[in-house]
């Protein structure tokens, strides 16, 4: 996403689904280690959320699950494996709904309230995750960051569609650059992971709506 969620009209979503290598080698059977690897992950993400990816190492991972670090690696292989694995959770769901955004019949002006709000919710679900997305994917080399960042571009081109299907439509103005509105809602909706506390006074619903009608009024001036 310019810091998100960013855009190639690659194919949708679907280009992410399939996960890092971590995940293609838990055994369907095992429930077990499944909770266990999810467990780990969510570890992986907290730390690298706490110390950044540069700043992290895997044994501060197993520090925070009172483990030997050694064990990590039947989890995964890496400290990279488990940044791919956080990031790929990260940007998860982003494309599909704002897909499903664009399906709906809505007004631009609904279509983007419901889009602000579709980018910012998942920091209420899964904030480690998000913030080391938009922060620390670009440290995975090619082969690994390559699905990741064509989710990123795809989801960027969705965002100019809203926008240019709201000038199409008359709602918002006619020379409206929809490749820098759409930047301006990633800038403005990225920014939030940076501040954004449970415990503060505005709840991410409130922050989206305040957003969106921000960028409804610039993209409606003088209209």
């Amino acid at each position: 996403m310019a810091d998100l969620p960013g855009c190639n009209t690659a194919g949708p979503m679907s280009a992410v689904s399939s996960s890092p290598r971590a995940r293609d080698s838990v055994p369907a059977k095992d429930g077990k280690y499944r909770r266990r690897y999810g467990e780990i992950i969510d570890a992986a993400a907290a730390v690298f959320a706490e110390k950044g990816y540069h700043g992290a190492s895997t044994k501060d991972i197993a520090d925070r699950l009172g483990i030997r670090q050694g064990s990590l690696y039947y989890y995964f292989d890496s400290k990279e494996s488990a940044l791919e694995e956080v990031c790929q959770k990260g940007v998860e769901g982003f494309v599909q709904r704002l897909e499903a955004i664009l399906a709906r019949d809505l007004s631009a002006s609904e279509m983007l309230r419901a889009a602000v709000l579709n980018h910012l919710e998942p920091l209420g679900e899964r904030p480690n995750y998000v913030r080391v997305f938009q922060r620390d994917r670009h440290e995975l080399p090619p082969d690994r960051g390559a699905n990741i960042g064509a989710a990123s571009r795809h989801y960027e081109k969705l965002l100019e569609a809203l926008f240019r299907r709201g000038a199409e439509q008359g709602a918002f103005r006619a020379d409206l650059d929809c490749r820098l509105a759409a930047l301006s809602l990633l800038g403005m909706c990225n920014a939030v992971a940076e501040w954004y506390t449970a415990r503060g006074d505005r709840t991410l619903a409130e922050i989206a709506d305040a957003y969106a009608d921000i960028l409804i009024a610039g993209a409606a001036l003088g209209h």
